[in-house]
Formats: C-alpha cells, structure tokens, sequence
C-alpha cells in the first residue's frame, strides 16, 4: 500500500534450507540466494522464488570499491588466462553450461598424480559424481588410473551441476 519495499534476511543452514519456520519463505514474493566463496570478488544472486516471475535468472556481480557491480561477460571470470601454446594446459578444459537463462564458459582443471597415496580432492562439483566419470574412462577408454590420485577444481567456485559439464570433467583427466 506504501510501495516501500521490505526486506527480510534470513539465514541458510548446510543444507541450503532457510533457517527457521517456512512461514518466511510463504509470506514473501521473493527468494534469492547470494552465493560465492569467502575468498573471491564476485558473488552470484540466485532466485528461488518469485512471485511475478521467472525464478530462471541468475545474475554475477563483483566487489569493486563502489560497491558490487554487475559483470558483463562472466565467462571470463570462469577462465584462467593461458598462452595456447603452453604446456600449462594439460589438465584444462571448458565446458559451456546453461544456469538459469544464461550460458556460461567454465573452465575444469584436473591433476592425476600416480602411485601417490591419499585421497584426491574435488572441488565445484559432487565427488561421486566424478567417481562415476573416473569409472567409466577406466572402462570404456581403458585408462589405467585406479593406482593414481585424481584432483579436480572448477574455477572461480561454481558449482558445476548441470550434466553438460560431464565431458569436460572427463576431457580433463584424460589430458
């Protein structure tokens, strides 16, 4: 009636859940998530619920001392810059994913140490989900990387989720 906008801040448990009664999510018109890691600039806005329209939007914004601005081409915030003629690239690869309405250029790196004990490490993406790429490379592609550890990292802490992404995450290890 005053046509002042109201905004409620809530918490988000491990789990991604807002924290509290589900009374707050039913009373309001909008649900967005601001997400991004502690230790880099930018931070995406996600909605996950919207009253008057899409919830199929996803916008990247990045800290600069004015405050967050919004970024033009966020491709290039998931790519690492590289000469290509340079041996750094082994181990890289870029898959074109869909997030929302927008496409997005993610770069995936992998390093496949062998006969190295421990416990590889997977960041950016679920781990069993790369467990199951590893397997079928070992039986399809007859690649022999039971003996070695695998590290895998999508760049710039996205959360790599969408199944487009999986050939990039198998080109990886493979090189």
């Amino acid at each position: 009636m005053t046509n002042i906008p109201v905004f409620l801040i809530g918490h988000v448990t491990k789990t991604g859940d807002i924290a509290g009664p589900r009374v707050l999510e039913h009373i309001v018109d909008v649900v967005l998530y601001m997400e991004g890691e502690r230790c880099l600039s930018h931070r995406l806005l996600r909605s996950a619920k919207n009253r008057f329209g899409s919830t199929d939007e996803l916008g990247v914004f990045e800290m600069s001392e004015h405050g967050l601005q919004a970024v033009l081409n966020p491709s290039e915030m998931f790519l690492t810059e590289h000469d290509s003629d340079s041996e750094i690239l082994a181990g890289l690869a870029v898959a074109v994913v869909l997030d929302g309405s927008r496409t997005f250029a993610i770069e995936v790196q992998a390093l496949s140490v062998p006969g190295s004990l421990g416990q590889g490490k997977v960041v950016g993406t679920k781990s069993k989900r790369v467990e199951m790429i590893i397997s079928v490379l070992m039986k399809q592609a007859g690649l022999k990387l039971q003996d070695n550890v695998i590290y895998l990292n999508v760049v710039s802490g996205f959360e790599l989720s969408e199944t487009a992404g999986d050939l990039a995450i198998a080109a990886s290890i493979c090189s």
